[in-house]
């Protein structure tokens, strides 16, 4: 039922040009008969040499006829076909946007980056080749069944029966068995090309250990058996692919010879005139066209499972727990209307120039009975504030930022910004808080659009002035295209310091009243994490900053220091107090910082 959730509403929303391609379909089959039927007629009574041209006149047109509207009629078919399904793929590429943009926060942690680019590039696409190669021409085949045993059923009943056998295996048995021995030997060949990469990725990395050991030669040896075990089942996959082949041209032979017979007969019984003989026969040829690619089409169904398989498990990991919805009690976060988020105003109707967070004993669980990420945290934020908050891994930190960006609903406690619980801001949260952590994307567009990411109406004047706040201007402007140079993907034109200086400049021009602050010097070299750490605390003076970090290099510029372990916090104050009062922070400075004295 999830994997039909992704094509039946868009299926039903286009169900009358769905209705018109399988239409189309049928048409272009009937006009290939038609001409191939026309053909044979003409040819036979051609041979009779009529004793006037205005004896196979008519034929003549109607040959010219059917093989102009053959190809017209089955460009149209392509046309329409491939306009709608492009139009249903946009639509599914939105759905999975907006099924995923809320949950911006955990894809990182939730998808891998490759599954995710998989599902964007492959299985959408995949779901287009299922109607195009499937169920358009399944359709357009049972039509031309349906319509090919009636006709035959006016002048022979017994023989439609016949040709209804011949049909049924080109277009029912043959894909049916195609699909059996396809999906079992697509199960093993994942089976062994995963075991094969498995293999490979644990030799490479492991190369020194092999040679150490003294077993490559083993390796080798193994991993050139299970190649050539899976050679030969893809030998064997495409042996079937051939004997199918032939068992298709072989019944289609059948139904030529059956045809020649019955025609013949038909003819000698005087039912029919001879120079319908060849007529019949050669329809016989665009019929079986119909029906022989469904056999090949069909072996694609595995991998189109499970492209379905992947977006309906996406759907039920976003769709459940995480951003969009927290375990506490189902609570489902609004969503504004429109591409941008509206800005978050108050009772007067004025954009918030300040933003005042209350953190009161908030606590967080992502299932009931796990371990509590957040163990009733109570922190007074007011508007110009500076804290930064330190821990181990798995402390809390991150799930605490998630809490106060509402992505997460407390389990227990609250969450406010100026009064108003966070989660209940949705997108337009984004007008209160920005962040800024450790690998912001840079797109593969000029530096500019890079920096205006954060107010796409500024100016290029504002551009400028967030890069000289950043301390980037001088090195922009020396670029030969200056501001409309291309960063180049990810942005490898420039170093780790200069990108996050770009990161900077955009949270500059989004202009929020309270920066999230997620280690964004991690990585960097000691000189750059103090000279950015420097311009960070010097342009957003003005601002309240939540600073999650693992050093306290700059420590002394925050107003308070939290140390969170397991869920709760273990010690607060400002940092001249924790390193009176307490010996196991004074430890943590002189390891972080050697050398330094400890006041």
């Amino acid at each position: 039922m999830k994997r039909e959730a992704w094509l039946r509403p868009e299926s039903r929303a286009f169900y009358w040009r769905f209705a018109a391609i399988v239409a189309l379909g049928a048409l272009t089959a009937g006009c290939a008969a038609s001409l191939m039927f026309t053909s044979g007629y003409l040819i036979s009574k051609s041979a009779l040499r009529p004793e006037n041209i205005l004896m196979v006149y008519v034929p003549i047109v109607l040959v010219r006829t059917f093989g102009t509207s053959r190809a017209v009629v089955h460009y149209v078919e392509r046309l329409v076909g491939h306009d709608t399904i492009l139009r249903m793929i946009s639509l599914l590429r939105v759905r999975l946007y907006r099924l995923l943009e809320p949950q911006a926060l955990f894809i990182r942690s939730r998808f891998r980056t490759g599954d995710m680019l998989g599902v964007l590039a492959d299985d959408i696409e995949h779901l287009q080749n299922v109607y195009l190669r499937i169920v358009f021409p399944g359709a357009a085949a049972f039509v031309v069944f349906v319509l090919s045993v009636a006709a035959l059923g006016c002048f022979d009943g017994r023989f439609a029966l016949l040709t209804a056998v011949y049909l049924l295996i080109l277009g029912l048995l043959l894909p049916a068995a195609s699909l059996a021995v396809t999906r079992k030997n697509h199960t093993l060949l994942k089976r062994q090309r995963g075991g094969l990469y498995r293999k490979l990725t644990d030799a490479v990395l492991g190369m020194n250990d092999w040679v150490v050991s003294g077993r490559a030669a083993g390796f080798i040896e193994s991993y050139e058996a299970d190649e050539a075990e899976m050679a030969g089942l893809e030998r064997r996959t495409s042996d079937w692919t051939r004997r199918r082949n032939a068992i298709a041209q072989g019944v289609v032979g059948l139904m030529v010879v059956s045809m020649m017979y019955w025609a013949g007969q038909q003819a000698a019984d005087q039912r029919i005139a001879a120079t319908l003989i060849a007529a019949f026969v050669l329809v016989v040829f665009p019929v079986a066209d119909v029906f022989l690619p469904l056999s090949e089409a069909v072996e694609k169904l595995p991998q189109y499972r499970e492209s379905l398989n992947r977006l309906s498990g996406i759907g039920g990991r976003a769709g459940s727990g995480g951003g969009a919805q927290g375990s506490s009690g189902g609570e489902t976060l609004p969503r504004q209307s429109g591409s941008v988020p509206a800005p978050v105003r108050n009772e007067a109707g004025a954009v918030w120039a300040t933003a005042h967070i209350q953190v009161d004993g908030a606590s967080y669980q992502y299932e009931p009975g796990n371990r509590w990420e957040t163990d009733r945290v109570s922190i007074d934020l007011p508007q110009g504030k500076k804290i930064a908050v330190i821990g181990r891994s798995g402390a809390g930190k991150s799930t605490l930022l998630k809490l106060i960006q509402g992505a997460l609903v407390p389990t227990q406690g609250q969450v406010a910004i100026n009064g108003i619980p966070a989660h209940s801001l949705g997108d337009s949260i984004s007008g209160v808080i920005s962040v800024f952590n450790q690998s912001p994307h840079l797109f593969d567009t000029s530096v500019a659009n890079n920096i205006r990411l954060g107010k796409p109406e500024a100016s290029d004047e504002d551009i400028r002035l967030a890069a000289k706040l950043v301390k980037l201007d001088a090195l922009i402007e020396s670029l030969p295209a200056g501001y409309r140079t291309p960063m180049h993907e990810t942005g490898q034109r420039f170093s780790g310091g200069e990108r996050q200086r770009i990161a900077l400049a955009r949270i500059l021009l989004q202009d929020t009243p309270v920066v999230l602050l997620d280690e964004p010097t991690v990585g960097l070299d000691p000189r750059t994490e103090r000279d950015l750490l420097a311009t960070i605390f010097d342009t957003l003076r003005d601002k309240s900053l939540i600073w999650v970090t693992h050093h306290l290099v700059g420590a002394e510029q925050m107003d308070e220091m939290i140390f969170m372990e397991n869920g709760r916090i273990e010690m607060r104050g400002s940092h001249a107090e924790l390193l009176e009062r307490y010996p196991r922070y004074r430890n943590l400075y002189r390891l972080d910082r050697p050398g330094e004295p400890v006041l």
